[in-house]
This record gives structure tokens, C-alpha cells and sequence, in this order.
């Protein structure tokens, strides 16, 4: 997935945001104002070197939502290309200089205020950064592997009643809000979600519409939290067709409250194929 970083920019208000590829579906993203720039997840230093260069910008912070490698293994090697603030999760181990952020707090980089969200169930420490809408700019939020379009991160550190009230968090957030997911997971997500769901019609048409931007080299990210609420089963699993998909799955009983179901779903797509 090798393509040109300006086949995929966006302009956001007098902002560009980036989705920049790594490893096999893994996107860093970035946001620059032509000058400055900062960049989220940065799990290799490289082409985060290789987009600052081809734009001539300064690199002036580093957000990180988890510590798997693949979000924070570039991290020394930027350090070292720019003395830069990283903002990262105050119960993780990360390496580099750090500084520790927690739900609550807010991060102020080039011009704009970041609300830091808790948000564990992939790992015990996860967070996620929400920038508020401006006037011509929606809402964004960088949410690592928590949200994915059509799904969310493996419950690695966390139980599902974490996953599930820290998808609910998300959720609750502007439906204009763009949701800049870590990974191009999004068609796979998808094949599950229509198992689950076969006659949501808006998930049928998405699924569509997500076949060709991939089949054209274009990335389906960002999504928004509306898209998500209409199509995502992990957001949808006390809608009546998706519980019932999962009850009959997993030989619930009517009775299975909401956070049952929630991890029966979780566990249905970890074997799916």
C-alpha cells in the first residue's frame, strides 16, 4: 500500500490531514498547517521522515494513544530528528521522553486543544484525543485501535465491560466527528459486520462503496462517528438485530445483558473467517 502521501491528504479548515502508510495497514496520521506539523502513532520514524521532507515541514509534537510497537516504534528515532513534545498514556510504558496524559486532560499542539479520552479494552492504559469542530473544520478524533470502521481493537489488557463503555464514549461524540482509526481494517470488519447484520441496507452500501475506494488505492479512513452508529455491530450490539445475531450465535440466553452479548461478539469475530 504504497502510495503517494498527496493522493491521500485532506484539507481540513487550514488544516491537511494525512493518513500516511505503514507496514501492511497501519496508517500514522498527520496533520500539518503547511509549516508544522504533528503526527499520532508513529510505529516506524520513516516515512514520517520521508512526508516532512516531501512537504518541508517541522515536526512539532507526537500524540500516542497505546504502546504496541507498531504506535510507538519510531518514536526515539523522531526524538532525534526533532526535540518535540510526545503526549502519551500516563499508565503505559513508552519509550523516549515522554509526557504522561490521562482522560481529563487536554493537549494544546500547534494552535489546537486536544480532550484526552480513557478509553482501555485493547490495552489497560488506551486513550484516544478529540479535537473539538471549528468553523469549517469537523470534529477529529484519533483513536488507535479502539474504533475501527466496522469494528473494534481485540480485547488484549481490558474486559469487555471496559470495551464496551469506552466504545459508548466514543460514540457519544459529535456524528460529524471524523474517526481517524489506526489501521485499514475496514473491508474485513466489513464481512463480519454483514454475518452479523445481513440486512442493514446503509452497511450493505458502505461495504460497496469501501470495495471500490480500496479497488482505486484510496484509503476508506477517515470515517465518522454517524457512519460508525449506522453500520459498526460493536457500536450496534444492543440494536435488536445484531443482539439476536449474537444470542443465535452463541446460544445465549434471552436474558444475557448487554456487556454478555458485547463480549460474545468481541469473541464471534476473533474466530470469524
Amino acid at each position: 500500500m504504497n502510495q503517494a502521501i498527496s493522493h491521500v491528504s485532506a484539507p481540513l479548515g487550514a488544516w491537511r490531514l494525512t493518513p500516511i502508510p505503514a507496514f501492511d495497514d497501519n496508517y500514522l496520521w498527520m496533520l500539518d498547517n503547511g509549516r508544522q506539523a504533528l503526527v499520532v502513532d508513529p510505529g516506524d520514524a520513516a516515512p514520517v521522515l520521508a512526508a516532512l521532507a516531501q512537504r518541508k515541514l517541522e515536526l512539532a509534537g507526537i500524540l500516542v494513544t497505546h504502546h504496541h510497537g507498531d504506535h510507538v516504534g519510531g518514536l526515539v528515532e523522531l526524538q532525534a530528528h526533532a526535540a518535540c513534545p510526545v503526549y502519551a498514556p500516563a499508565t503505559e510504558t513508552i519509550p523516549g521522553l515522554v509526557e504522561r496524559v490521562r482522560g481529563g486532560d487536554a493537549v494544546e499542539l500547534l494552535g489546537c486543544r486536544f480532550e484526552v479520552i480513557d478509553v482501555p479494552g485493547h490495552t489497560a492504559g488506551h486513550i484516544a484525543y478529540f479535537l473539538p469542530g471549528s468553523a469549517g473544520a469537523a470534529p477529529l478524533l484519533f483513536c488507535g485501535d479502539t474504533l475501527f470502521s466496522g469494528g473494534c481493537g481485540r480485547l488484549f489488557e481490558g474486559t469487555p465491560a471496559q470495551m464496551l463503555a469506552s466504545l459508548d464514549r466514543l460514540a457519544a461524540l459529535p456524528g460529524d466527528t471524523r474517526v481517524c482509526c489506526a489501521h485499514e481494517y475496514t473491508l474485513s470488519n466489513l464481512r463480519f459486520a454483514l454475518a452479523v447484520e445481513p440486512g442493514n441496507q446503509a452497511l450493505v452500501a458502505y461495504n460497496t462503496w469501501c470495495q471500490d475506494e480500496r479497488t482505486a488505492g484510496r484509503p476508506t479512513l477517515p470515517s465518522s462517528i454517524a457512519r460508525e452508529a449506522q453500520i459498526n455491530p460493536f457500536l450496534r450490539s444492543r440494536a435488536a438485530e445484531v443482539r439476536s445475531s449474537v444470542l443465535d450465535h452463541a446460544a445465549l440466553p434471552d436474558t444475557a445483558d448487554e456487556v454478555q452479548v458485547f463480549a460474545s461478539l468481541r469473541e464471534w469475530k476473533n474466530n470469524f473467517r
